[in-house]
């Protein structure tokens, strides 16, 4: 007898529907219809079976913080990294974990189970490092949790930084973290960048740095990790979050940079929200979005994942764990709405956001694991356009989560008596 048998849904790379059939945590079986007994049966009927969310850049020790101590008047990332910097004494391990644990309960009623977060490292209590790494023992069951170990405050600015990073590492953090331009000079933020790499390269783990979250075009830290990244034979395994610089560079420069981190095989992170919440602060009109050079990235060969990077914290005071808002604001702030881009907008948080964290393909196939969220939506464009209702969230074939649909009652003459926003639609064809 089967574990679990979803019955009429549509994969992301589907037309027609099918079953899904689960045995000891695995997919024993897709087919059009399969006649079999289950401990549980689901009905999809005809809605969105697709691989879990991803979130490959988050800061999971300031989540759910905001207004402590105070708010973000002005709403700047510097504002932001001095307020974090009054919030950091504050700090309890309990009060970390308290809050990071109410946010990964979240996560996974959105369907959200692999998560990288940064965790600041300039505090030489350890607090949100030893915090994290109790909170991913204790998610370890249903969220892949990853930590990098991040020198907020400058690797060489902060006089502690470096010894509390090679600390955090031996606790156990998986991933090293660095940020560049907000060293002292463009040298020092070099420097910081082979420091790093070399750091990684050493004890043979991946490298995810905070690269040019900058309105200016001068930050060009991206092509010292891109070379680094070569030099070090670390190719696959390091990811340059955010890259707003990009924004501002002149076509002629981004042209040879873009080569480069294709060549280097980088992961890029932009993170829509914050990106056009926190650049082109300064700007009157015209005014920047924020985001890095998403089209161009995507047809040199890199792997582009959306990223949510906050949640009601010090930088953004709101977020809701949302994959699928995220994907749909970097439709919009790029801007990209040919039917394919948006569907790429939807691979975005589910396969591309897995494979910048170094994690397996998540695609739904037989012999896979039976991780996938059911959504209310027919196909991956409509998920994003409605931020669909996850449904049923299942990891390993069982069933964590379940939210009923949305539905609205109507009271109008002469029509339906009620309707779900996902039939009123198209079909449309590519």
């Amino acid at each position: 007898m089967l574990d679990l048998l979803v019955r009429a849904g549509r994969l992301s790379q589907g037309k027609t529907p099918v079953d899904i059939a689960v045995k000891d945590g695995q997919i024993v079986e897709i087919a059009p219809q399969i006649e079999a007994e289950a401990g549980r049966v689901i009905e999809a009927g005809g809605r969105l079976v697709a691989p879990p969310f991803a979130d490959p850049h988050f800061h999971m020790d300031a989540t759910l913080s905001l207004g402590l101590p105070r708010l973000n008047r002005s709403g700047t990332l510097l504002e932001g990294i001095a307020l974090w910097g009054e919030l950091k004494p504050l700090l309890t391990v309990e009060a970390v974990m308290e809050r990071a644990l109410r946010y990964c309960d979240l996560a996974v009623a959105q369907g959200l189970l692999s998560i990288r977060t940064h965790v600041d490292v300039c505090d030489d209590r350890l607090t949100a490092v030893e915090a994290l790494l109790e909170v991913k023992r204790q998610v370890a069951g249903y969220i892949d949790l990853q930590l990098v170990a991040f020198p907020q405050d400058g690797l060489y600015r902060d006089p502690t930084a470096h010894r509390n990073l090679i600390r955090a590492l031996d606790m156990g953090v998986d991933v090293v973290g660095g940020i560049p331009h907000f060293e002292r000079t463009m040298q020092a933020g070099a420097e910081s960048v082979r420091a790093l790499c070399e750091i990684a390269a050493e004890r043979g783990l991946p490298v995810d740095l905070h690269c040019d979250e900058s309105d200016d075009p001068m930050s060009r830290h991206i092509e010292t990790l891109a070379a680094e990244t070569v030099r070090l034979g670390l190719q696959g395994r390091v990811v340059g979050s955010h890259c707003t610089s990009m924004h501002s560079m002149d076509n002629y420069y981004a042209s040879k940079l873009i080569p480069l981190i294709a060549e280097a095989g980088l992961h890029i992170v932009p993170n829509p929200l914050i990106n056009i919440t926190l650049q082109g602060r300064s700007d009157t009109y015209p005014k920047r979005r924020g985001m890095t050079r998403v089209p161009e990235l995507r047809a040199a060969g890199v792997n582009v994942a959306f990223g949510q990077d906050c949640t009601m914290d010090p930088w953004y005071p709101l977020g809701s764990a949302d994959m699928l808002e995220v994907a749909h604001m970097g439709v919009h702030a790029v801007p990209m709405t040919s039917r394919e881009a948006m569907a790429w907008a939807f691979s975005s948080v589910t396969v591309g956001g897995h494979l910048a964290m170094g994690l397996p393909d998540p695609t739904l196939r037989v012999g896979g694991p039976a991780t996938m969220v059911i959504l209310q939506a027919r196909d991956p464009i409509e998920a994003v356009r409605l931020r669909a209702t996850r449904l049923a969230v299942i990891r390993s074939g069982r069933v964590l989560a379940e939210t009923a649909p949305r539905l609205a009652r109507l009271d109008l003459p002469g029509r339906p008596a009620g309707l779900d926003p996902a039939d009123y639609a198209p079909m449309a064809e590519d």
